[in-house]
């Protein structure tokens, strides 16, 4: 397991930046899980179009997962998904 070695959240508290706008963009056409884990346990889903904030990420045997907060309960933590299905622009 790699660590990134940054929280986005602390990197962008200190730059005084607001965070990227991030939202579920799963192509697949089901509901995207989130785990508890970076690839454990499905604790819950996100529809496509959610928005979510990144607030940290890792990698995995060679796939990126983020950890994303709620944005409109001001990034308040839901959990672990798949990183290709989050799309972020801004900033």
């Amino acid at each position: 397991m790699r660590m990134w070695g940054f929280s986005a959240i602390g990197l962008l508290a200190a730059a005084g930046a607001q965070a990227a706008e991030c939202r579920v963009t799963d192509p697949t056409g089901t509901p995207l899980n989130v785990r508890t884990t970076p690839n454990g346990r499905v604790v819950g889903t996100l529809a496509n179009g959610q928005r979510v904030s990144v607030l940290e990420r890792q990698q995995i045997n060679g796939k990126a997962w983020v950890y994303v907060g709620d944005v409109e309960l001001g990034d308040q933590p839901i959990g672990w998904v798949y990183r290709e299905f989050v799309s972020c622009y801004g900033r």
